[in-house]
Parts: C-alpha cells; sequence; structure tokens
C-alpha cells in the first residue's frame, strides 16, 4: 500500500488521497468507509451536510476496533456547516459532529462555505441544510468570518481539531483572512477539475504555505445526477479525447488521469466510488507519474465550468461572483 502526504503549515501530515464522503447513502456508508479503510485510504472526507456523518463514524471505528488501523493512521476531516458561524455556536457545532462520528477529535475542521446563514438550533433540525425549517428561501446571519474563525482557531487550542481550513473560498477572502488570523488556515479545498482549473487561484494560495484539496475531480461527472444543466451540456471528462489518450498511453483509465492531473499540482484528491475496485484503481493515482507535455495537454481543456455554484442551483447564491 502506498500512502503519500502533504505537510500542512502546522506541521502536520495530510495523505494527498482520501475517501469522499459526498452523496454516499447513510445506509452505504458503514461498510464502504469500513472498505475504504481496509483498501488503503487513511484521510476520510465529511461534513455535516453530507447527512451521513453518523453512519461514516460507525464505518471508521470498525475498521479501528478491528485493528485495521489506529486513529493516529487516519485523517478525519469534516466541515462546519454555515448554520453555525455565529461565535456562539461553532463549539456546539463541532461537539455535535464529534458525537456523530464517535470521534473525540478530527483532524482537520473547515468552513464548508463562506456564507453565514441563520442559525437553526440542532435539537429541531439536524443537519438543518441550506434553509430554515419550514422555509424555501435563504436568510443570512450577521456572522462576521473574524469572529466565527477566532472560534475555529480555539477549536485548534483546545485539541478538538488538529488543524483547521476552508473550503469554497476565493483568493480576496483569504487575503482578509490573513490580516486577522491568529492561526492560518492550512487547506483550503475547493471544486478543481480540467474543466475548473483555477491556475490564478492555486498559484497564489500555495504561495502563502496553504496547501489545496480538489473536490469534484471528475467534473460534471457527479453533478449530472443532481439535474444540474452544466453537468448535461458538456462533454464527460472520461470522454473527452485528450484524457482518453493520455489514459491509454499510460494504460491507465480517464479516472486516474484526471487524479494524477492534480497530484502533479501538488493538490491532494477525494475521489469517492462504493466499488471495491474503483477504490483501489483510485489509489493507484499515486504510483505513476504523467511527462510534463500530457499536463500541458490538459491544462488546455481548461472551460472555467463550475458545476458546484450556489448561483444557478436552487439556492441562488452568486457567491463566487
Amino acid at each position: 500500500m502506498t500512502v503519500e502526504y502533504i505537510t500542512l503549515n502546522s506541521g502536520n501530515k495530510m495523505p494527498l488521497i482520501g475517501f469522499g464522503c459526498w452523496k454516499v447513502d447513510p445506509k452505504d456508508a458503514p461498510e464502504t468507509i469500513y472498505n475504504a479503510i481496509k483498501i488503503g485510504y487513511r484521510l476520510i472526507d465529511s461534513a455535516s451536510n453530507y447527512k451521513n456523518e453518523e453512519a461514516v463514524g460507525k464505518g471508521i471505528r470498525k475498521a479501528i476496533e478491528d485493528g485495521i488501523v489506529k486513529r493516529e493512521d487516519l485523517f478525519v476531516t469534516t466541515k462546519l456547516w454555515s448554520t453555525y458561524h455565529h461565535k456562539t455556536k461553532v463549539r456546539k457545532a463541532c461537539k455535535k459532529q464529534l458525537e456523530m462520528l464517535g470521534l473525540d477529535y478530527v483532524d482537520m475542521f473547515l468552513v464548508h462555505f463562506p456564507l453565514p446563514l441563520k442559525y437553526v438550533p440542532i435539537e429541531e433540525k439536524y443537519p438543518p441544510g441550506w434553509y430554515q425549517p419550514g422555509e424555501e428561501v435563504i436568510t443570512l446571519d450577521r456572522c462576521p468570518m473574524h469572529e466565527c474563525w477566532r472560534e475555529m482557531e480555539k477549536l485548534k487550542e483546545d485539541g478538538l481539531v488538529k488543524d483547521i481550513g476552508v473550503s469554497n473560498f476565493n483568493v480576496q477572502l483569504l487575503m482578509d483572512m490573513l490580516t486577522y488570523a491568529n492561526i492560518k488556515p492550512s487547506l483550503l479545498q475547493v471544486e478543481l477539475h480540467p474543466y475548473l482549473q483555477q491556475q490564478h487561484l492555486v498559484n497564489w494560495v500555495q504561495a502563502q504555505g496553504i496547501a489545496m484539496t480538489a473536490y469534484s475531480s471528475f467534473g460534471p461527472t457527479s453533478f449530472v445526477s443532481t439535474g444540474s444543466k452544466r453537468a448535461k451540456s458538456v462533454e464527460p471528462l472520461f470522454e473527452n479525447p485528450v484524457v482518453k489518450d493520455i489514459a491509454a498511453k499510460y494504460n491507465r483509465q480517464p479516472s486516474e488521469v484526471c487524479l494524477r492531473w492534480s497530484l502533479e499540482r501538488n493538490i491532494a484528491v477525494v475521489p469517492k466510488s462504493l466499488n471495491p475496485d474503483r477504490m483501489q484503481m483510485n489509489l493507484q493515482a499515486l504510483t505513476w507519474q504523467m511527462d510534463e507535455e500530457d499536463v500541458d495537454a490538459i491544462n488546455k481543456l481548461d472551460l472555467g465550468l463550475r458545476f458546484n455554484d450556489p448561483a444557478v442551483n436552487a439556492q441562488k447564491l452568486p457567491i463566487f461572483y
């Protein structure tokens, strides 16, 4: 088994390939996560809003109980949902997530979106989703990010989390954060794939000593099932001639090419599959390298095409604009 790591600005090490938990059905999650760990995954990427944390935790704990891994061998990521940005709610949310996962700490706690939504009491609905119960419109809250981030820092200081970071932030937000952060974010997780390469963002963030993780490495594939018109309107990456030709050159699958392309940029990836054979195949992205000419060929596929975009989804929130 090959496990490669990236060293975070905290000094902690994070695996370059993890297992993503988005869209894993809770009924499948315990066995799926258990299998992923058994196959060799050491990073589990979870979130409150994935609505499967309790089931994910069962899979993690079973793998530990069966002696496949020790807790310290795993890197567990989860994310603070937007309804808990208020400075009085951050710790409460974190403790709830630890309870759901059945863990004493997580290795990475990310602010999921730079979007403060009105608080929904945990006792009333958990996880709450995007809306107030019974409503179908977004309600924002007055929760400045500098106050939220200070509470994130306290979680790290108190040992509830080992590292803190952000997700779906742009350069402007990060520039502002670096003016007040006592603890610099150690990770930025964003949508990244050959159709959305965000090279200016990548260059700047990495220059600040902040690591990066790509989600949705396969581009439109994950979003077709959500009804995304964007995802349905573009050629699937696995069918793109450039990606297919490179896959044939190395005797690899197109999915491996997409993952390897991010790894060549020193960006971690968190693919998901329910199939153990494909889980194993995705891990193989660590075992080979791509010629520079092939990286350059994929670089030319950039369309600036974002699929996880609340502006065109039901939320109608243009947070990336």
